[in-house]
């Protein structure tokens, strides 16, 4: 029988799902668009057994993909847990073999050496299959279609090296995945890779780099040329894992750093723009060239925002320090000085999970989205992580400094949203973003979909769940083009 932890990060606002299944033509509440053809994917982490560890983080859980395919004026959802290596191994045994998030010191002897991925950071569909991705280990291959899985990847040989990117870029331009790895060389190394795989899945760039000092290297940017780099004060040594203590600890005594590499060299041009006092940027909105110039988007806070990693030197998560605001990142690359050139504000609405209309990735652009806290609105549900406070979409219009927000409600939150434009050729932002929004009292959720220049007016549908999804991390949406590309030419990869 199952027990457990009771913990809040397993219970209440975030108690497990674990259901694996189908529904098809799931019920409606307003229209689905008739011309939304494709699949709106994402995943949550979710662990099939109890963990080794009664206060084990909840970013450790197994991978679950939910699929939600949009044809015809209706929606199926399907979910199906990534079957990795650690699931798999995991699943025979009857029990959890693998200990504490990024500790490989406390795994089961049975299972010493083995890849302890679990898949459930991010996933998207590129080259004939669905990447799902997390960025302590190689890239697992699923079925677009079905969900199977079909395992991990090297791409044919080409990319040899331990782990692979949470948060990739499709360039616009080339179709191209870009990407990195980063602790290449072993746990706690600075040493990373970037590397670009494109339409066909061929690995055709590569490009080695050294990060100032090991971290949490867990997005980036691309901005025409360039590949951009925010480096956090996120960090861990071996000592933190002899202990037991939580993989990183925030270091204040360590500098924000951008670094700014071309994508088609050998990484050896990488410049590292320090910005002190330090600041910390985990998830990235957008980048971009301005002349001699590199702009960095993204949500930015005085001290570390996540509250499962602890301050280096013991002192206690400070709420108010901790609240992200979307900012710009400027530097040099003319500069005679690494040194970050400017930080300045642009939005109003603190929030996280910073989206674009993709097809302006790396590009100069106008629009953007995220989950944003409304601190003023009231909250009726149950207390626990990731509930009460993520509870708008705000609309940012970086053109004129207008924004727009949407508010759940008091007994919901929501889930990261993504971009779907209304065409190929529809303009920057004409579209519809598309969000989970998760019940508290009710236990459902429903999948909604907002006018993406009119967020404040709220959904314009909503697909019902009959259950409550678990927060989730990343997802995307994918062009029925795309999957028709995946279901009849899918590629092979060793």
């Amino acid at each position: 029988m199952a027990h457990f932890p009771q913990h809040p990060g397993f219970s209440s606002v975030l108690r497990l799902i674990r259901l694996q299944g189908d529904i098809a033509d799931l019920e409606i509440e307003g229209e689905v668009p008739k011309e939304l053809d494709g699949a709106f994917y994402r995943v949550h982490p979710d662990p099939q057994f109890p963990p080794k560890f009664a206060d084990d983080q909840f970013f450790n859980g197994d991978g679950m993909i939910s699929m939600f395919r949009f044809h015809n004026g209706r929606i199926d959802f399907r979910q199906r847990y990534a079957h990795t290596d650690k699931w798999k191994l995991e699943n025979a045994a009857g029990k959890a073999l693998f200990g504490a998030y990024r500790n490989p010191l406390t795994d089961d002897e049975a299972v010493k050496g083995q890849i302890r991925g679990t898949a459930n950071t991010n996933v998207l569909v590129h080259a004939g299959r669905l990447f799902a991705m997390k960025e302590d280990s190689p890239c697992l291959l699923m079925d677009a279609e079905t969900l199977d899985t079909h395992g991990y990847t090297d791409f044919g040989g080409d990319l040899d090296i331990p782990t692979f990117t949470a948060h990739p870029k499709i360039d616009p331009d080339t179709g191209n995945f870009c990407g990195f790895g980063y602790a290449v060389d072993g746990p706690l190394t600075r040493a990373a890779r970037y590397f670009e795989i494109d339409p066909a899945g061929k690995v055709v760039r590569q490009a080695n780099f050294t990060v100032p000092y090991y971290t949490m290297l867990h997005d980036f940017g691309i901005a025409g040329d360039y590949a951009v780099f925010n480096v956090s004060p996120y960090s861990s040594d071996w000592s933190v894992l002899e202990q037991g203590r939580p993989h990183f600890y925030y270091d204040r005594a360590l500098p924000f750093y951008i670094g700014v590499m071309r994508r088609d060299g050998d990484g050896s041009d990488m410049r590292w723009f320090a910005h002190e006092p330090s600041i910390c940027g985990c998830h990235v909105m957008n980048a971009w060239v301005d002349g001699t110039k590199i702009h960095l988007d993204l949500p930015v806070s005085s001290t570390g925002s996540l509250p499962f990693f602890p301050e280096k030197d013991g002192r206690p998560f400070n709420p108010q320090e901790a609240v992200t605001i979307l900012s710009r990142v400027t530097v040099d690359l003319a500069s005679n000085t690494d040194i970050v050139e400017s930080v300045t504000q642009l939005g109003q609405a603190p929030g996280e999970f910073p989206r674009i209309d993709d097809r302006f990735a790396g590009k100069p652009y106008r629009h953007g989205w995220q989950i944003t806290y409304d601190f003023a609105k009231p909250y009726n549900g149950p207390a626990g992580p990731f509930a009460g406070v993520i509870n708008s979409i705000t609309h940012y219009d970086l053109a004129t400094g207008k924004e727009q927000s949407w508010w759940c409600g008091p007994d919901s939150a929501l889930q990261e949203p993504a971009f779907i434009p209304r065409s190929a050729q529809s303009a920057e932002g004409d579209g519809w973003l598309i969000a989970l929004v998760d019940n508290h009292l009710t236990n459902y959720s429903d999948l909604c979909l907002f006018d993406a220049l009119d967020v404040a007016t709220g959904p314009v549908m909503r697909a019902k769940l009959p259950i409550r999804l678990r927060q989730g991390l990343h997802g995307n949406w994918v062009p029925a083009a795309k999957l028709t590309a995946a279901k009849d030419e899918a590629m092979t990869l060793a």
